[in-house]
């Protein structure tokens, strides 16, 4: 017997339950090829493949259903769904960076949700408009190299605004009760807190959201409030607890088996303990997480810990090792692009090689290998990854650009007409005597006037002009390197160590003795 839409949505629906998006949306796409027509079973089924398909990160097909999802709500004049649809589409292109369409989208849950007297749907939508602002502050961010509480005034509204949205969210939700909904807010205020420079508001925020992550078990939010104090305390100066608190975060890091984030915390570990002068400790961590992004073809993350390494083994005054680490630094930042940290690294190899009285020819085939902790790493390990292999310079400077962006303009605007277009083109949809009555009033009163979609249509082309732009000029990313870095604090602190560190150097001797020297061993 062939199963039903309603069968095949609830096996679809039991399968992302126990998370397995994969099989779920293939279970909800096959009840929508059977059909129904019942249109609020229907509306469940595309809200459902919308945010399964949001997991699996295929954001298109997640916007597509999510859609599908508003048109029905809004022509059977569900206000209710029309406000969840609204918010899963802003969720969705705030993914997708398209910023202001997401605040036209969670604006739009908002202001339903207070119509309707839905105090979670609020909560919800106050919580989702504090996400947008708060990724579009950090998008703002991207490339400009200044600490955090350094920004320009547009960087500081937005961030200001998500911190408003937070704030409401938080008193709704403790009015709600709800302690889960308490400890995302906690935190998402300590992390804005954090960017505006309010550094000890921050930690007042981050340690509500532990509290409250440690009363419900949930050790990822746990390592997260650990991670983010610790960032706090480096920019109060409190570098000793700032350890304690990234000690934490990798013992939580390992238990749950996450190498990006053990390596993040091995990096922030090396970095304090650079700041401590305490090197030795500083070259164990940053080795640890030199490994992991090995392991991970992280290739700027490499970088990242070979620059560390040759600062600290020159802080130890053993400048071979410093000269072989900062060479790699400069082999890697040059495969990937990196002209800032070619520059440095070019210039701190010059230093070394005339402290050290060397040229290039002088350098032995075997120097240009990795010596870690007694295993010999050859460069044929290392993988280039997919990160900064391409550059977005030559789209945006063919002959063909204007023509793409007409193309992209026509497709926008066809997408608006298609969120218009009849219900009868809804995938799933059955039209019936039953539900006709419901799908016949799309012209009725009630529903809302143009303004939503006039408003995103002035979204888009906004950003359609900002396509036209050049890209911002940022660094590539690196997984096992945090967002919130404190690398130009280290920066500034390591800025005249060359001149601090040009002293007569012992004897080829006393260096050898020093090169065989294992690193100081931390506990960890």
């Amino acid at each position: 017997m062939e199963a039903s839409c309603l069968e095949l949505a609830l096996e679809g629906e039991r399968l992302c339950k126990a998370g397995d998006f994969k099989g779920g949306t293939a279970f909800f796409e096959a009840a929508v090829q059977v059909g129904t027509e019942d249109l609020k079973t229907l509306s469940a089924i595309y809200s459902q493949l919308g945010n399964a398909y949001f997991y699996l990160k295929e954001y298109g097909k997640a916007l597509e259903y999510h859609r599908h999802d508003l048109t029905l709500a809004r022509t059977i004049g569900d206000r209710i769904g029309e406000g969840k649809a609204s918010g899963n589409l802003g969720n969705t292109l705030k993914v997708l960076g398209r910023y202001d369409e997401a605040v036209v989208c969670c604006q739009r849950h908002l202001d339903i949700s207070q119509e309707q007297g839905d105090k979670v749907g609020e909560a919800r939508a106050l919580y989702n408009m504090g996400n947008v602002f708060h990724a579009k502050g950090k998008q703002q961010l991207w490339g400009i190299s200044q600490d955090p509480g350094e920004l320009p005034p547009d960087v500081r509204d937005t961030l200001q605004r998500a911190t408003a949205f937070y704030e409401m969210n938080l008193s709704l939700v403790k009015e709600l009760g709800d302690r889960a909904a308490q400890g995302r807010a906690f935190g998402n205020l300590g992390n804005t807190h954090y960017l505006l420079g309010n550094f000890v508001e921050a930690i007042k925020f981050h340690r509500e959201r532990l509290s409250i992550a440690k009363e419900f078990g949930d050790k990822a939010a746990e390592r997260r409030a650990y991670s983010n104090l610790g960032n706090a305390l480096i920019f109060l100066g409190q570098f000793n607890a700032a350890t304690e608190y990234y000690r934490n975060t990798l013992q939580l890091s390992r238990q749950l088996k996450d190498q990006v984030m053990e390596a993040q915390a091995c990096y922030s570990l090396g970095n304090t303990y650079t700041l401590l002068q305490e090197y030795e400790r500083a070259i164990d961590y940053h080795l640890k997480h030199l490994l992991i992004a090995q392991e991970l073809n992280d290739r700027v993350g490499e970088g990242r810990a070979c620059w560390s390494l040759g600062n600290a083994y020159v802080s130890l005054g053993n400048h071979r090792q410093a000269l072989h680490y900062t060479r790699k630094h400069l082999d890697i930042s040059r495969e990937i692009g990196d002209r800032n940290g070619e520059l440095i690294a070019r210039m701190n190899v010059e230093e070394l090689m005339e402290a050290l009285g060397v040229k290039e020819g002088d350098l032995s085939p075997s120097e240009s290998e990795f010596e870690v902790q007694g295993n010999r790493l050859s460069d044929d390990s290392y993988l280039l990854s997919c990160l900064c292999c391409f550059s977005d310079a030559s789209l945006l400077t063919s002959p063909q650009t204007e023509e793409l962006f007409d193309l992209i303009a026509s497709s926008q605007s066809r997408r608006l007409d298609d969120q218009r277009v009849s219900v009868s083109n809804l995938p799933g949809l059955r039209i019936t005597h039953n539900n006709l009555g419901h799908l016949c009033g799309e012209s009725d009163p009630q529903e809302p006037s143009d303004d939503f979609f006039n408003m995103l249509i002035k979204c888009q082309s906004s950003r359609i002009d900002d396509q036209r732009c050049s890209p911002p000029e940022g660094g590539p990313r690196a997984p096992t390197v945090p967002d919130e870095d404190f690398f130009s604090l280290i920066q500034r602190v390591q800025a005249k160590r060359m001149d601090e560190q040009r002293v007569q150097l012992q004897s080829y001797e006393q260096e050898t003795d020093e090169d065989e020297r294992e690193p100081g061993v931390a506990d960890s």
